[in-house]
């Protein structure tokens, strides 16, 4: 039986397979154009599924370079149309959410709400439900949030200073459909990386960016210090809290600032403490959705790193609009 597919249009994807399918020392990167090449190809479907999976696993094995995550970015780009820039007096925000919590409590709805009410246009994007993990989507569910459906929705709900999560589906379908093969292959695969440092939006936008492994520092550092476009915006790059980009409301992890290739230290590290921040009882969605509403109206203390984080975003996000 043919286990592959028959795209129409296909993709000559033999000889990229070649050069990056060697193994961690054997492999050689794709220059910026290949990269957008191969990656175009396969967000439009024109990759047999067994060349597919082949790319997939030797990104995986290898690990993408600076040059190969640049070309991607671009392809991931061009396939859908970009957001309208929101008006005001902030550019907007953008958060993503690809990982939720297994262990802490997941605190990015409440780093949204917090920059939603200063009248930040915040754009939370990813996805709806990861099984063993409690997404921002399910804890923005319990607090009456839902999905948009459409530029519009996001419009106003920007309008009338309230969060909006997009699933990435209808972001950008060509990308979801590339994160789905995570349940298939059982390893996540470049798009992972890109979806995190995604800019949508027609004008400039300060993403959170955060990083799992060390050598995703070095690369993301290398990316926004040299490669990525200055008129897309910043971006704050931080150790991810189980991956996602709020603050730790422990122990501030390290923050920088990456503006017109210039890296910035703002917020340093915390040392190790003995005192634990007040936290909700059960890390499930209904939990969170609860302790965060609490925060909120002050009968909680907002932990003090992701308050310190959420003053940063502000400050850039004026700059920016500026």
């Amino acid at each position: 039986m043919d286990t592959t597919n028959t795209p129409q249009n296909p993709f000559p994807a033999a000889r990229f397979i070649k050069e990056i399918g060697r193994g961690v020392k054997g492999a050689r990167s794709m220059t910026r154009d290949d990269a957008k090449l191969l990656y175009g190809a396969m967000l439009d479907g024109r990759v047999s599924d067994l060349e597919l999976g082949g790319i997939l696993l030797a990104m995986r094995i290898k690990g993408e370079s600076v040059e190969e995550i640049a070309g991607f970015m671009d392809a991931a780009e061009a396939s859908f149309a970009p957001l309208p820039a929101p008006p005001g007096d902030f550019a907007p925000v953008l958060i993503p959410s690809y990982n939720g919590a297994r262990k802490l409590a997941n605190l990015t709805p409440l780093l949204a709400l917090l920059l939603a009410r200063a009248g930040v246009p915040v754009l939370v994007h990813g996805v709806r439900e990861d099984p063993g993990r409690v997404t921002t989507a399910e804890i923005f569910a319990e607090m009456g949030i839902g999905p948009v459906g459409s530029t519009a929705e996001m419009l106003d709900a920007f309008a009338d200073h309230k969060p909006c999560f997009m699933p990435i589906e209808l972001l950008a379908p060509e990308l979801a459909h590339q994160l789905s093969l995570r349940r298939i292959l059982g390893v996540r695969n470049s798009t992972h990386t890109i979806v995190k440092i995604l800019q949508p939006f027609e004008g400039p936008a300060l993403r959170l960016v955060s990083y799992t492994h060390p050598e995703y520092l070095a690369m993301l550092t290398d990316y926004f210090q040299t490669a990525a476009p200055h008129a897309r915006g910043d971006a704050f790059l931080m150790r991810g809290t189980e991956g996602e980009t709020v603050a730790n409301a422990n122990r501030a992890q390290e923050i920088n600032w990456f503006h017109a290739g210039q890296k910035t230290l703002l917020v340093e590290r915390d040392a190790p403490a003995d005192a634990l921040a007040p936290a909700p009882e059960g890390r499930d969605a209904a939990a969170t959705a609860d302790w965060i509403a609490r925060a909120l109206r002050g009968e909680q203390p907002v932990p003090p790193p992701i308050a310190a984080q959420v003053a940063q975003c502000v400050n850039v996000a004026r700059m920016l609009r500026g």
